[in-house]
């Protein structure tokens, strides 16, 4: 029984076959030299799949990297790229609420922090005077265009974020907020100034060291069985020769494109050879634009929805 339990929890993470990309450059034309675009239609454990993955060296030095966030403010991806200039990639990247359109996760651009990782809930019933504290994960590239996956601190007293390259396990306690100074005296995580330019947050980490290492838990992000729930998503990795990837899997259209859960969607990412790699916001909000052409169909009915952050790939001097 010990064996077959092993055996079957296992499953979820291996059993998914490498999937068949095709290039489909010549649909979203003009590329940089060195920027292309995928398509797979391939099934996933059986189950309808639409997927794309941009890609790009990190040093391409035709391409900048940037990221767009408001608090108070919603745009879809397509109104960012009217608003941006035109830039050569618009996606989706950090949850957020809507009651407020405020970002939960940090969004940071040439140095700047746009958005705070939101990292203390108040607990609620009769657990009213207690607070979680949870540590999610960002995207980092820094200024000689290196990147970075991590666990970020973003205390809103200082000008920069700071990151642990360990996941973080939450906790709960009666103090509503941790500066960077209180955590560091309680020795709660190793956090170090994070030098990055550019960072767009989201969570759960999905690669570690080449690995699939899910840190939905420490996160809590789709924790426990949420962790095998089938959404449309949207994924950010580099690879370990220093590629940028940003894949988008379409979704909760039955026959047609089902979505996939953490374990699938981190194989896709481990089988592009993704060194590190972090899930973003998914569901309606999941959306690629190349050159302000739609990759996937978004799922809400009402198509593009409209997201208070984005994370931009610009053809240089734009």
């Amino acid at each position: 029984m010990k064996i077959f339990l092993i055996i079957f929890f296992f499953i979820p993470v291996f059993s998914s076959a490498q999937l068949h990309w095709k290039n489909v450059d010549s649909l979203y034309q003009p590329l940089p030299k060195d920027v292309h675009v995928f398509f797979s239609n391939d099934s996933v454990d059986g189950k309808p799949n639409i997927a794309y993955y941009f890609i790009t060296d990190l040093k391409n030095k035709q391409i900048d990297f940037a990221a767009d966030a408001k608090n108070g403010t919603r745009l879809t991806p397509s109104q960012y790229f009217e608003k941006d200039n035109h830039p050569l990639l618009v996606v989706n990247c950090t949850f957020f609420e809507f009651v407020h359109n405020s970002n939960l996760n940090l969004a940071v651009n040439d140095g700047r922090i746009l958005a705070n990782s939101i990292q203390t809930i108040a607990n609620k019933g009769k657990d009213t005077l207690t607070y979680k504290h949870v540590f999610k994960s960002a995207i980092g590239i820094d200024k000689h265009r290196n990147a970075d996956v991590a666990w970020v601190l973003s205390d809103t007293a200082k000008r920069f974020a700071y990151a642990s390259q360990t996941a973080v396990p939450f906790f709960k306690d009666s103090i509503n907020y941790y500066s960077f100074e209180k955590i560091k005296e309680k020795n709660i995580a190793s956090f170090k100034k994070w030098k990055i330019t550019t960072a767009v947050g989201g969570g759960p980490v999905l690669i570690q060291d080449a690995e699939i290492k899910i840190s939905n838990n420490e996160e809590q992000m789709f924790a426990g069985k949420a962790i095998n729930d089938k959404h449309p998503r949207t994924a950010m990795g580099y690879t370990t020769d220093g590629k940028l990837i940003v894949l988008v899997i379409e979704g909760r259209f039955p026959g047609i494109a089902e979505g996939v859960n953490l374990f699938q969607e981190a194989k896709m990412l481990q089988d592009l050879n993704c060194k590190e790699a972090l899930n973003l916001d998914g569901g309606g909000s999941s959306c690629m634009l190349i050159n302000g052409k739609q990759t996937i169909k978004p799922s809400d009915k009402e198509g593009q929805r409209a997201v208070p952050a984005v994370f931009l790939v610009k053809k240089s001097g734009r």
